[in-house]
């Protein structure tokens, strides 16, 4: 998961963490970037929470690794959070929103729980031709495989990278003084072969679409995605772009 460590240290200085605070990282995953927060808050403490008990267990794993103390795990959703008001100086998501039903209701919870003059700071994914890391092979995928329409309203990685989107829901969350800042960065594979695996990995969508082609179909699609990764990138590295977008301001 260190490809996404653009994002969240663009997240922590944004929230300019400094040693006492106590700071909530919302839908942390495998515990990323609440683990590095906790080292800087050395004399304070991070709550790392997820819906996912399993990703929590591996947040903890990594914490013992690390000899990270100053933190706990939390199964929680984020339109209900278990804390008092304004319990923290600093809240951190890094790809949640992305998942939630009710976006500004999550903002909102945020604020609540947030202290006066409390800090705040998310990551999204940007618009989809800032990520051909994942429409490279989800583009040759429809081209090849007749796959459901997604239906209306559902929950997609792009649904927050129109500039200006989470910014606006932050103001409408009493947010003041909010910022975005987008990031660019280049997913680094190697050669095409390592980023088709990676991308089977880690993509579930890929995943799930995959499964239902047959061998024939698969071997065409990879084919494709390779002479698409290199008419785009002629080193023949597979260095593909994404972008996100990081948000942030103040209760």
């Amino acid at each position: 998961m260190d490809w996404l460590k653009p994002m969240g240290d663009e997240i922590i200085r944004a929230l300019q963490i400094k040693p006492t605070d106590t700071v909530l990282d919302i839908a942390a995953g495998t515990g990323e970037p609440g683990l590095t927060i906790a080292a800087l808050a050395s004399r304070g403490k991070v709550v790392i929470t997820d819906l996912a008990e399993g990703m929590l267990d591996v947040a903890r794993d990594k914490a013992r690794q690390k000899g990270v103390t100053n933190y706990e795990t939390v199964v929680c959703d984020v339109s209900e959070l278990p804390f008092d008001d304004a319990t923290f100086d600093a809240v951190s998501c890094r790809f949640g929103f992305i998942f939630f039903p009710d976006m500004l209701l999550a903002a909102k919870e945020m604020a609540r729980v947030l202290k006066p003059g409390g800090k705040i700071a998310a990551a999204v994914w940007g618009v989809p031709d800032k990520n051909v890391w994942v429409t490279a092979i989800m583009g040759t995928i429809q081209k090849n495989i007749s796959l459901p329409a997604p239906a209306a309203g559902a929950l997609g990685m792009f649904r927050c990278g129109s500039p200006g989107f989470l910014a606006d829901i932050f103001k409408q969350a009493g947010f003041k003084h909010v910022s975005e800042k987008e990031i660019t960065v280049k997913l680094t594979c190697g050669d095409n072969e390592r980023y088709w695996n990676f991308m089977n990995e880690v993509a579930a969508p890929v995943v799930a679409a995959v499964s239902k082609a047959d061998t024939a179909t698969t071997e065409k699609i990879k084919q494709q995605v390779y002479e698409l990764v290199d008419q785009k990138y002629l080193y023949k590295k597979a260095a593909l772009d994404y972008g996100a977008v990081v948000v942030s301001g103040e209760k």
